[in-house]
C-alpha cells in the first residue's frame, strides 16, 4: 500500500480502509496464536499499513484545523 493512493482516498473511504486493517489484523494475530500463519511478516505489513492510514487521516486533519484558523 502506497502513501500516494492512500492520499487519494476521502476521509470515509480512509475509516473503512483503517476498519479493514484492523479486522485483517485480528485475523492475523489470530492464525499466528493458533499457529496456521504461513507467513509472519503479514503482521507487520498489516500493522505498517495501518499505521499509514492513520498518518493521512491525521494529515488531513490538521491541514483541516489550519484551514479553518486561516478563515476566523
Amino acid at each position: 500500500m502506497d502513501v500516494k493512493d492512500l492520499r487519494g482516498l476521502t476521509d470515509e473511504e480512509l475509516k473503512e480502509k483503517e476498519r479493514q486493517l484492523y479486522q485483517e489484523q485480528f485475523n492475523h494475530r489470530f492464525q499466528l496464536a493458533t499457529g496456521r500463519l504461513e507467513n509472519p511478516m503479514q503482521l507487520r505489513n498489516t500493522r505498517r499499513d495501518l499505521a499509514r492510514v492513520k498518518t493521512v487521516r491525521r494529515e488531513a486533519a490538521l491541514k483541516d484545523t489550519r484551514a479553518r484558523k486561516g478563515k476566523g
